[in-house]
């Protein structure tokens, strides 16, 4: 009887195990979803825009040279470009569409009254905060956000696992801004 006991948990968990494993994982579920997403990243930053430079500018986090994310700004940058840019912590507010890579809208900050969205880089996934902190007050930008920097292998409401992010985004303030520390 005392054989019994011991024999009962490892049928119980072998029968748990063989019918968890019906031959896919969430890697294989979403596998075609990723190749495709990396393959448009790859795509649009091989864009050429009208005057034979790259569309895009590839733009890589200090903090890890093989993350980046794709930028393209839509406004005159050297008029913008003694304002204000985003530390980490500032707090700033931002207008924003989001597109998945096939086109399908998933948010937008022009939902709300104001369609102000305000934040931090340090908040928000890091391929956003990248880029903010890229920005100039009054810049607008379509940021390409490589899976990795978005959501990773996580799927977040209608946003599904290994899905790189397409943003038209706008600094419109930094209403906390920080000093560097000397």
């Amino acid at each position: 009887m005392k054989k019994l006991i011991y024999i009962i948990p490892v049928i119980i968990a072998a029968i748990f195990s063989a019918s968890s494993c019906n031959g896919t994982d969430e890697w294989d579920t979403y596998e075609q979803w990723r190749k495709d997403n990396e393959k448009w990243v790859s795509q649009q930053g091989s864009l050429i825009a009208p005057d034979g430079k790259a569309y895009y500018e590839r733009v890589n986090a200090e903090w890890n040279r093989g993350a980046y994310v794709l930028m393209h700004f839509f406004n005159d940058r050297n008029a913008t470009a003694g304002n204000l840019s985003p530390m980490w912590t500032s707090t700033v507010q931002v207008k924003y569409k989001g597109r998945l890579y096939n086109d399908v809208a998933f948010d937008s900050s022009y939902t709300a009254v104001d369609s102000l969205f305000t934040c931090a880089p340090g908040d928000v996934i890091a391929g956003w905060g990248l880029a903010l902190q890229n920005m100039h007050v009054g810049d607008s930008a379509r940021v390409i956000i490589p899976w990795q920097l978005a959501y990773g292998s996580t799927s977040t409401g209608t946003i599904p696992a290994y899905s790189a992010l397409q943003f038209d985004i706008k600094l419109v303030n930094i209403s906390g801004y920080e000093i560097k520390p000397q």
